[in-house]
């Protein structure tokens, strides 16, 4: 049997009298990219700290290359590479200093790969980190990140704060790292619809614990959106089989929903409506539909 990359089995975590994590569990493989999605405080960043080996395992279990991450942070850490939200590198380093430094800590550094990625970036060589922009820092940090061909790479929040070109230019390095190499990618956002472009597995967490998992494929097989109307004005939502969020008002309601869709159908007749229209719902759809539209609007802000 293939050994997975990483290997999370019940995992608990509190702090204080807050949970953040639940009995997590979540695998994934090698030559694959997993999103992880959720609202601020939802539980990812905790998990990745776990896979980091930053906090340790009160209850469960967590493995990444088969090693404790805790117990063998060399063992671990030397094939992985980590991106944080914060961005935290050394503002008094230039660039070529970061890279340097950052390949003293990688016997499998490959300086050809970085420049090339530089250059992609269109990033100075000679400035320091304190005058990047935002969008340079991220793309410096990643390219720290990815630049010794890491077995593993984790991206917290990669695309916080960037503009489209920016994003556009880390996430296709992101695909290039999986598609060149067959490595895997871990990476946690609140921009779902690059979740959904990029990933092939989605995870998502609410507060604290596994909402919803699977391939990409499979999530959006499962769930549709559909307009439905009715032949009488309705004064309340109407509760419909396999509905996750209704909205609308009045014969027009458009509506989330998971299941069969004979079994929506038939439920909408019986209520004395028809189904006028049904798609494969979006990731954002069915995250706002199981976890509520202000969640993700707070998120995003």
């Amino acid at each position: 049997m293939t050994e997975h990359v990483v290997d999370v089995a019940g995992l608990s975590r509190r702090f204080g009298q807050k949970v953040a994590l639940d009995e997590v569990s979540f695998v994934a493989s090698a030559g694959r990219i997993y999103g992880l999605v959720g609202a601020n405080g939802a539980g990812k960043t905790t998990l990745i700290k776990h896979l980091l080996g930053l906090l340790r395992a009160k209850s469960g279990s967590v493995r990444v290359f088969g090693r404790d991450p805790v117990r063998d942070p060399v063992g671990v850490l030397r094939r992985v590479g980590y991106l944080s939200e914060e961005r935290e590198l050394p503002e008094w380093m230039r660039i070529d200093e970061l890279m340097r430094y950052t390949q003293a800590y990688h016997p499998s550094w490959d300086m050809g790969y970085a420049d090339d990625l530089l250059d992609t970036f269109n990033l100075d060589r000679a400035k320091k980190v304190k005058e990047l922009s935002k969008g340079m820092r991220a793309q410096t940090g990643l390219v720290a990140a990815v630049a010794h061909r890491p077995d593993l790479l984790i991206l917290d929040e990669p695309s916080t704060g960037l503009d489209a070109v920016v994003r556009k230019d880390i996430l296709d390095a992101i695909i290039r790292t999986v598609a060149d190499d067959g490595r895997t990618v871990i990476f946690s956002s609140h921009l779902l619809e690059e979740v959904e472009r990029m990933s092939d597995h989605v995870t998502m967490i609410h507060n604290g614990r596994v909402a919803l998992e699977g391939s990409v494929e499979s999530i959006r097989d499962a769930h549709q959106r559909s307009s439905v109307t009715f032949a009488e004005r309705l004064d309340e939502a109407p509760k419909i089989d396999g509905a996750l969020s209704t909205e609308g008002g009045g014969r027009s309601w458009s509506v989330v929903h998971n299941g069969s869709i004979e079994r929506f159908r038939q439920s909408v007749a019986q209520l004395g409506g028809e189904v006028v229209q049904s798609r494969d719902a979006t990731l954002e759809e069915i995250f706002i539909a199981r976890v509520g539209r202000g969640r993700l609007s707070a998120e995003a802000e």
